[in-house]
């Protein structure tokens, strides 16, 4: 395959500090309840679960992290939280719908952690970061940070004895917590995509080991006793603003889908992906067949807002994001990150789909949320029977 889809090197730079990222009815989420109670929730996952780790991540790096400012966290929270989003999250909307609190973030929270902890740093990787940075120069940049799903696991475990000290006591404990395997892999893939430093094909290739990072670490912490575990999938990462302005004018239209303008082979390596993630899954339930490992469809969802925006009430130029710069039709600028003098905001954030880049709205989160409620919800039914 010939490299049509590749940016020049140099926006790369610019681009990697930029991966901190039913209907959208006011309580389509919350509505729904799951049948089994659980008391914590544990998760795992990248900037589309990070409800408050990454400003810490952020200063550890002496890096400034907009979502920090204003307009972040003015939905619902009437302030900035943390979190790459106008408001919640689709772990706060599970959160809330399993009657817990918000999951409170492992590095930034000074209490207790009696209802789960959440792991989640925006750029994470499922692969170790050593992978993305073996091949660079002195001075490159520094994302992705040490921040990985090897390292969320260590800080797990690092936490593990405050919560429970002895064996039985993990296992009850643990057998009543929720566990969130994700969602892991957009900074994977696009992170070797950006700036051309591996092909579609050569990206492609690594997908399997992307999976065997997320089946050994579902295993983990099968072995610290988790008995529920919830392992998403990866989103249309084609139809991503950020990929869909990197690749903007190197790309000849028909690497394009027609009815909704997404990248056709980026969405076919996130089919590859979550083809080989629910095998994996499969097999992993075998081998424990006493342990309930839910494969979640993030897929599916986004592509139903994508192709029906109206159907969502959201506006017909799905793919432009809510609070960005307008330099290019997603408004989608490197140059006018959100919250930035020359950024625009969108009148209702409410009416679109993404908030500022691959992050979602709260109103997308929350139609995402309920689907996952329901798999949960379905899985847990049969299981108790």
């Amino acid at each position: 395959m010939d490299n049509k889809l590749f940016l020049p090197c140099a926006a790369i730079v610019s681009l990697l500090l930029l991966l901190r990222w039913s209907e959208p009815v006011a309580g389509a989420a919350s509505s729904l309840r799951v049948r089994r109670p659980y008391d914590s929730i544990f998760s795992f996952g990248d900037s589309l679960a990070d409800t408050g780790n990454n400003p810490v991540v952020f200063d550890w790096y002496s890096m400034f992290d907009p979502v920090l400012r204003p307009p972040y966290g003015s939905t619902f929270f009437g302030r900035p939280t943390g979190r790459n989003c106008d408001g919640r999250l689709i772990i706060d909307f599970l959160a809330q719908s399993l009657d817990l609190p918000f999951v409170p973030p492992f590095l930034a929270h000074n209490g207790s952690f009696r209802h789960g902890a959440n792991f989640a740093v925006g750029g994470a990787t499922a692969l170790d970061v050593g992978f993305f940075h073996d091949d660079e120069s002195p001075g490159a940049n520094q994302m992705p940070f040490n921040t990985s799903l090897s390292v969320q696991l260590q800080w797990f475990e690092t936490l593990k004895p405050s919560l429970c000290n002895t064996t039985q006591k993990c296992r009850e404990l643990f057998s009543r917590s929720l566990f969130f395997v994700g969602p892991f892999a957009y900074n994977d893939y696009s992170i070797l995509l950006w700036g051309g430093r591996r092909s579609i094909p050569q990206v492609t290739s690594l997908v399997p080991d992307v999976i065997a990072t997320i089946s050994m670490a579902t295993e983990r912490l099968i072995q610290h006793g988790a008995t529920s575990l919830v392992v998403p999938g990866v989103l249309p990462i084609g139809c991503a603003p950020p990929n869909l302005v990197m690749f903007e004018g190197v790309a000849e239209p028909a690497v394009y889908d027609s009815r909704t303008g997404c990248l056709i082979e980026l969405n076919d390596l996130s089919t590859y992906h979550n083809s080989l993630l629910r095998q994996a899954l499969h097999d992993l339930q075998a081998k424990h067949p006493d342990v309930e490992i839910i494969y979640i469809d993030f897929f599916g969802p986004v592509m139903e807002m994508v192709e029906s925006p109206a159907k969502f009430g959201f506006e017909g130029d799905v793919l432009t994001i809510c609070c960005g710069g307008p330099g290019n039709k997603y408004h989608f600028d490197v140059e006018a990150w959100c919250g930035d003098p020359a950024a625009t905001m969108c009148k209702d954030p409410s009416a679109r789909l993404f908030w500022d880049g691959v992050h979602m709205t709260e109103a997308a989160n929350r139609y995402v949320a309920g689907k996952w409620l329901r798999s949960i919800d379905t899985t847990a039914s049969v299981s108790s029977r």
